[in-house]
């Protein structure tokens, strides 16, 4: 102990700070930074790269790495938090030049570099540049991981950081100035998930930290409230924490999503400064919650970029704004979705947020962040209440969301009836018993629907009356007097009549023109709605029945097309009579009692051109020719999802407002064509990916295999692979592959392109022992600025063996979906 306590009082021989423009003084038991003597102790240590192992090793409390200092943490309190003093230097809390591939632990979704167990842990930078004082890592999503790596994992109430960088620099360069030698070139240009930081616990804080990556950049995200003053943040998608309150802070938005979701009573943006690297949109969230932005302004380089919430923002959602701005000028957010906005100009619930004072503005962190334990860390209570006690208004306790809900979502004229309830909350999830709520109809004074308010006025009953032949969608607001709304949609019913009887049963006719056209009268004048599916047999019984094409929203498919596989099946109708006021009835089975014969059909058989909006995509996963086979990929990880592996719908996101044929996360489908040829054959095909910035796939290494001169059978023959790799965050490879009894080779060089992105055109072929593929995209967007090896058009040719398959796919194992709007195959 006598060593120990002799040591610790020697002044340590030339020490010089890093910086010595905002310098530090080491003295073994203390430091000396900003006119402060800080002495060290068992919840106070020094961290300084610059030192050696050795020199380190002589005093009790000082360190030269984060994990040694780790090792010795014991928890703080609020009043005297664990506090890390760290001079400047850069800090990898994962070893950035180790080749093993980080996995995560067991019951983790994620690999971390590094797990604290401490409560009231605090990162103090010496050096008020948080620049020079860097914590980093360099891994991400397939690229040194599996898995999204994490850098840290707090476990804990009140973690705090100032003046530090939290860098995953796996996609952005490590610059450091202050000694260029610790600066280190990004891991790899492809952007993937690279996130800083994990937390679990209440009463988090950020002040003049600096958090840097590009894809889900995580800065606490998991905090119940946590509050960003004076902080900077760098992301792409998926990116910022959906609980915070982020104060006179700054944004480089990279893409048009940085918030995944907003969890509880949202995020709050107070006098902020965002820079949008966006061109056509910028969104806040992806998946939804709630927002307020308040006094904070825009920067975009686009001068026409629009500003919204959410792409297909929910009737439901309400996000709240006041004094924006973009590029000088008033900015209304989601004006395209105007009713979702709350403009608080002149609302008492602007109070909740901002206060005007005669010297300037007052940010109401307190009210925010209060809760019920009155946390108060910008420290402005006084302030707060000194403008109660001279404005003779309320500051503190103002509920901050209000939410309505419905006990169903669709109601029945004369048989059903929604009951509605709000909750109200105060910022950070605390409930509030609400008062007076105003219920209002919209569109207003919409007859198909009427209110009866209860309980006080607090809930409401909604009593359908559509008198109309259709079913009508209705919207009540809930609103406080203060400002707040909460919104949703109703679809309400005529009253549901039986389903109609046939007054001149199905009967199936063979036109003249290579078309089966299904015959009824229903006994109903309203309109027909009925479901017909279109079966073929393999006999008079209606046997094996498997369903070829079906009737979709409301549209009666009447006529069935012939084409080359129906030529020796029976065709079979099943009509599920529906008028536009009724549920479908029972099945009514019809058999046309010919066998079809090749004379029969019209349809060219070397051609061929799916009406996916008709197509029967039924899970059939038996490889039978002139058939469709729809199935799950089954050499996958984890357990075959149910339903069915590919349906038709409409897109999200970049394949928004599209209709065609989806899958799921992954989907087999394949057409085995009548007869195998040794010839050539052609694919053309339009797609539309929800990945709209080129990537196309969830994460790297997910891929579409585009198949033909192929045998689903023994999943043998060629295709063209579309690739998310780690080369680049914002394209994909093409490359050539060969199946051989479902192994997958890839034969030929990679190209590297920017097109795969709505709308994509594809044009894949063997012709003349030649395997030759063409795409392009018909979307806007700046080709120039990526690498000249990441092409906007592709065109790859290879010679290859020519085989006798003839069966054409889509292996489809990408994560996002993409909609595949058209196809067509042709057979020389």
């Amino acid at each position: 102990m006598f060593a120990i306590s002799l040591a610790s009082t020697q002044t340590p021989v030339n020490y010089h700070p890093l910086d010595p423009k905002d310098p530090i003084q080491f003295l073994g038991n203390r430091i000396i930074y900003g006119g402060d003597a800080i002495a060290l102790g068992p919840h106070d240590f020094f961290i300084d790269g610059q030192l050696s192992d050795q020199e380190a090793e002589k005093y009790p409390f000082v360190f030269n790495s984060i994990q040694s200092a780790v090792q010795q943490l014991s928890e703080g309190t609020e009043a005297h938090p664990m506090t890390l003093y760290i001079a400047p230097w850069v800090y990898w809390i994962d070893n950035p030049d180790d080749p093993e591939i980080r996995v995560p632990e067991p019951g983790d979704r994620a690999p971390y570099g590094m797990k604290i167990r401490c409560k009231w842990l605090r990162f103090y930078g010496l050096n008020k540049d948080p620049n020079n004082v860097v914590l980093a890592c360099n891994r991400g999503q397939t690229i040194g991981a599996q898995g999204n790596f994490t850098m840290f994992r707090f476990y804990g109430d009140g973690t705090s950081s100032e003046n530090i960088t939290f860098g995953n620099y796996c996609n952005v360069d490590l610059e450091f100035p202050l000694k260029p030698e610790l600066s280190k070139k990004k891991r790899a240009e492809a952007i993937v998930q690279a996130q800083l930081i994990h937390c679990d616990g209440d009463k988090i804080v950020a002040r003049n930290t600096r958090f840097i990556s590009r894809l889900n950049l995580c800065p606490f995200v998991g905090g119940k409230r946590v509050l960003f003053d004076r902080c900077h943040f760098e992301s792409t998608d998926d990116a910022l924490c959906g609980t915070g309150v982020y104060l006179n802070s700054t944004f480089d938005f990279y893409s048009s999503k940085p918030f995944y979701i907003t969890r509880g009573t949202g995020t709050v943006l107070l006098n902020c400064d965002i820079h949008t690297y966006c061109h056509g949109n910028q969104y806040f969230v992806k998946a939804g919650g709630q927002l307020a932005v308040v006094d904070s302004r825009f920067h975009a380089e686009d001068k026409n970029l629009y500003v919204g919430w959410k792409d297909l923002p929910p009737v439901s959602m309400r996000n709240y704004q006041f004094d924006n701005a973009i590029n000088g000028r008033l900015l209304f957010i989601g004006a395209n979705d105007a009713a979702n906005t709350v403009d608080m100009m002149e609302k008492p619930i602007l109070d909740a947020y901002r206060i005007r004072l005669d010297n300037g503005v007052l940010y109401n962190t307190y009210n925010l962040l209060k809760a019920n334990d009155d946390w108060d860390p910008m420290g402005i209570k006084s302030y707060v209440q000194e403008a109660e006690l001279m404005q003779h208004t309320r500051y503190t306790d103002i509920p901050t969301q209000l939410l309505m809900r419905s006990d169903r979502d669709t109601i029945e004229t004369g048989k059903d009836k929604a009951e509605l309830s709000v909750e109200l909350f105060r910022f950070g999830n605390v409930p509030v018993t609400p008062d007076s709520i105003l219920f209002t109809i919209w569109p207003e004074g919409d007859p198909c629907t009427r209110l009866i308010r209860t309980n006080g006025g607090i809930t409401c009953t909604v009593i359908p009356d559509n008198q109309s032949q259709e079913a009508q969608k209705v919207i009540i607001v809930a609103s406080t007097p203060s400002g707040l709304e909460a919104a949703v949609e109703l679809l309400v019913l005529p009253s549901i009549q039986p389903a109609p009887g046939f007054r001149k049963t199905p009967e199936i006719t063979l036109n003249g023109k290579g078309t089966l056209s299904v015959k009824y009268q229903l006994d109903t004048d309203l309109d027909d709605q009925s479901l017909i599916t279109w079966y073929r047999c393999i006999d008079k019984m209606g046997t094996e029945d498997v369903p070829m094409a079906i009737s979709r929203f409301n549209k009666p498919l009447y006529v069935y097309e012939l084409n080359a596989g129906d030529a020796g099946y029976y065709i079979k109708a099943m009509v599920e009579s529906k008028h536009n006021m009724s549920n479908p009835g029972n099945p009514v089975e019809v058999l046309f009692p010919n066998k079809i014969q090749t004379g029969d059909i019209q349809a060219d058989s070397k051609v061929l051109h799916p009406y996916f909006s008709k197509l029967s995509t039924v899970n059939q996963p038996k490889v039978l020719p002139g058939f469709w086979t729809f199935r799950h990929l089954d050499n996958l990880d984890g357990p075959v999802p149910t339903g069915d592996a590919w349906y038709y719908g409409e897109g999200r996101d970049g394949a928004q407002d599209i209709s065609g044929l989806m899958q799921g996360r992954s989907g087999f489908m394949c057409y085995t064509p009548v007869a195998n040829t040794n010839k050539g054959m052609e694919l053309s095909l339009q797609i539309a990916p929800y990945k709209s910035s080129g990537q196309g796939f969830s994460v790297a290494p997910l891929y579409m295999d585009l198949l033909i001169k192929f045998d689903s059978e023994t999943m043998s023959g060629y295709g063209l692979r579309i690739e998310r790799t780690t080369k680049y965050g914002n394209s994909v490879d093409f490359v050539f592959v060969q199946y051989k009894n479902g192994e997958v080779t890839r034969i030929g060089e990679p190209v590297s392109t920017s097109c795969y992105r709505t709308n994509c055109h594809i044009q894949f072929q063997m012709k003349a022992g030649k395997l030759i593929a063409t795409a392009g995209t018909d979307a806007k967007y700046n080709a120039s600025s990526y690498p000249e090896a990441v092409v906007a058009e592709v065109v790859m040719e290879l010679p290859v063996e020519v085989n006798s398959f003839g069966s054409v796919g889509i292996l489809y194992n990408g994560g996002a979906p993409a909609v595949i709007r058209d196809m067509e195959v042709k057979w020389e």
